[in-house]
């Protein structure tokens, strides 16, 4: 008989645990940032010519550090506290929402909507790989966010 284990943290590579490391960086993040303001205008990359390889932000307009502690911050309550009605004028929920773009743009590739396709186990392992990408970047974007702003106030010697 397999027995599974109860503790989240005994496989390293879970969704939990993935899920965990973002949350915990993203509250590192929001206890050590104590003025969020001092970030304004600060951009996101630094200029200086060091051997630290600083994680890319790809966006179509240049953030700067406050904006994408926000971003950070709004990602970590909506994990929290789940995903709130975006359009209250449709009354309908973000998953909603999500699930309807992702019905018409497999209509568009000409694809099957998701009720007719057989292949669920296939579409979860894509949707999952994508989950455990996007956590792990954002978790690495915390922390780097987090080091960022010690080095900006003269903390440098506390980072972790």
């Amino acid at each position: 008989m397999m027995q599974i284990s109860n503790d989240p943290a005994s496989n390293k590579h879970s969704l939990l645990n993935v899920m965990h490391r973002f949350m915990a960086a993203a509250n590192n993040m929001d206890e050590t940032i104590m003025v969020p303001s001092l970030l304004r205008d600060v951009p996101l990359e630094e200029q200086a010519n060091n051997n630290y390889e600083e994680p890319r932000f790809p966006s179509n307009k240049q953030m700067d550090m406050y904006e994408h502690y926000l971003l950070l911050k709004s990602i970590k309550n909506d994990m929290e506290w789940g995903l709130l009605k975006r359009e209250m004028s449709s009354g309908a929920s973000f998953l909603e929402i999500a699930v309807k773009q992702e019905e018409q743009q497999a209509s568009v590739k000409g694809e099957l909507p998701v009720e007719d396709n057989a292949d669920l186990e296939h579409q979860f392992h894509y949707h999952l790989r994508g989950l455990f990408g996007v956590l792990s970047k954002l978790t690495l974007q915390a922390d780097h966010l987090t080091n960022r702003y010690k080095r900006e106030i003269g903390g440098g010697n506390f980072m972790r």
